[in-house]
């Protein structure tokens, strides 16, 4: 049995932190939650109990990534010296997936993931399409990327759903795949399951998911295939959705319907799908995503990063969609940013304060990460769930003086300073315990991008 005291945890079911708590878990499970004192005065802090390791801060639940693309993370910092939008962006991402290999992307994955357990996350949603050789040739194996983001995702410490993404078509209208796309097609999608099928990573760290990518790169006709596929096998399944108005008027243009209403038709909707962006929804749309509970991944920075605009989100939350968080692009790994930009992004969209509460944001970085991502069992310090513990220290420039309840609206990755996850330490005094995280990021990215910035 490990034992951990906290100065403050955040408890499920509690509008503000509990002071000292005392935490124990035995096989990576938690066993007792116990708050130790009353509404009495602060106290200096209980003394440590036993063997209890003592975390000065706030404590929380491990944070939930539900959307990532690893390899985007070496465009940070090389998109913003122009004009442009997500379509000349995007240009920038494939020149990047041209020149990935499994041994490359095995190695800037780890770093990007090591990268994100500094940041307090404990579960990755990785939104995968990079699955063959340039030109489209499988590699003799045909999940040799799927493999190297399980492995990197090991070395990193953190949990994996793997959300293998059937990516078939150019354009609504059913083009073919062109240039660098081609690595992402298997022809069709009863080939993307017969390869995902011949996918089963025993590892305790991973889990398998299925993604339609958009209703641009998987025909209509095709949608229920992969649909039908995540759901015979009881996997999330995960779809970017209206993040463009260009992608509503293209679909509206071939099927005379919104994407939504297209997923809809096709039976792709439900409480185990996530849609990702849903950016730019009609009021039917929200109607219809909330009726069905379909789960709501937003991507706040990587939204603003390629001003993709800000969506209903309040109104798809209030319709009954869940939601949850992910960093997308990567061009910001901090969950603590994603979370509070849902209330920033609301502010401005509305010119109001107050739509989200702290524990409303908490629960989409935490619980309702895990669960749309496919972890019933992880997001919330209590008896039976996984022991995943993240702690913020409340002495930094950045929360000092910030009340606990306030944490999320003042601290950022950086104020991470312990990392638990599953009960075995990844990050402690703020340093990951076993990747050299800004030399492994430098010489991973310099490795993809060394022909471009010559």
């Amino acid at each position: 049995m490990t034992r951990w005291l906290a100065e403050y945890a955040w408890l499920p079911d509690r509008a503000e932190p509990t002071r000292d708590v005392l935490i124990e878990a035995t096989d990576g499970r938690l066993t007792a939650v116990t708050p130790l004192t009353g509404d009495g005065p602060p106290t200096a802090g209980v003394e440590v109990l036993g063997d209890a390791v003592r975390l000065p801060g706030l404590t929380v639940p491990g944070l939930a990534n539900a959307h990532s693309h690893a390899f985007h993370r070496a465009l940070r910092g090389r998109t913003h010296d122009g004009r442009g939008d997500f379509w000349s962006w995007r240009s920038l991402m494939y020149a990047i997936a041209t020149r990935l290999d499994p041994d490359t992307y095995l190695a800037l994955a780890r770093a990007v993931y090591a990268e994100m357990a500094l940041a307090g996350i404990t579960c990755v949603g990785e939104f995968h399409y990079l699955h063959h050789g340039p030109g489209g040739t499988p590699y003799d194996d045909p999940n040799a990327m799927s493999a190297a983001l399980v492995e990197a995702a090991a070395h990193a410490g953190i949990r994996l759903t793997l959300l293998d993404t059937a990516y078939l078509a150019g354009g609504v209208d059913g083009a073919p795949l062109t240039g660098p796309q081609r690595r992402f097609g298997d022809g069709d999608a009863l080939r993307w399951a017969a390869r995902v099928d011949a996918f089963g990573p025993a590892d305790d760290h991973v889990r398998l998911g299925a993604a339609i990518h958009s209703v641009r790169a998987v025909p209509a006709e095709q949608l229920a295939t992969v649909a039908g596929w995540a759901d015979r096998n009881g996997l999330p399944l995960h779809v970017h959705l209206s993040e463009q108005p260009a992608e509503n008027d293209a679909c509206r243009a071939v099927h005379g319907c919104t994407p939504t209403r297209l997923l809809a038709d096709h039976g792709v909707l439900g409480p185990h799908t996530t849609a990702v962006h849903a950016t730019h929804p009609t009021a039917a749309d929200v109607a219809l995503l909330g009726d069905s509970r379909t789960r709501v991944c937003v991507c706040p920075t990587t939204e603003r990063d390629l001003a993709d605009g800000v969506g209903p989100v309040r109104r798809m939350a209030d319709a009954g969609s869940p939601l949850s968080l992910g960093s997308d692009s990567n061009a910001v790994v901090d969950l603590f940013e994603e979370a509070r930009a849902l209330e920033m992004d609301e502010r401005l969209r509305t010119r109001r304060r107050g739509h989200f509460t702290p524990v409303e944001l908490l629960g989409a970085a935490t619980v309702g990460g895990h669960a749309a991502l496919g972890w019933g069992d992880a997001g919330r310090l209590a008896v039976g769930q996984r022991a995943d513990l993240v702690t913020v220290r409340l002495d930094s420039a950045r929360t000092a003086g910030v009340p606990p309840a306030g944490a999320f609206f003042a601290a950022t990755a950086a104020d991470v300073t312990s990392v638990i996850v599953d009960g075995r330490p990844v990050v402690d005094g703020g340093r990951h315990l076993t990747v050299d995280v800004p030399t492994e990021l430098r010489d991973a990215i310099a490795a993809v991008t060394a022909k471009e910035d010559s």
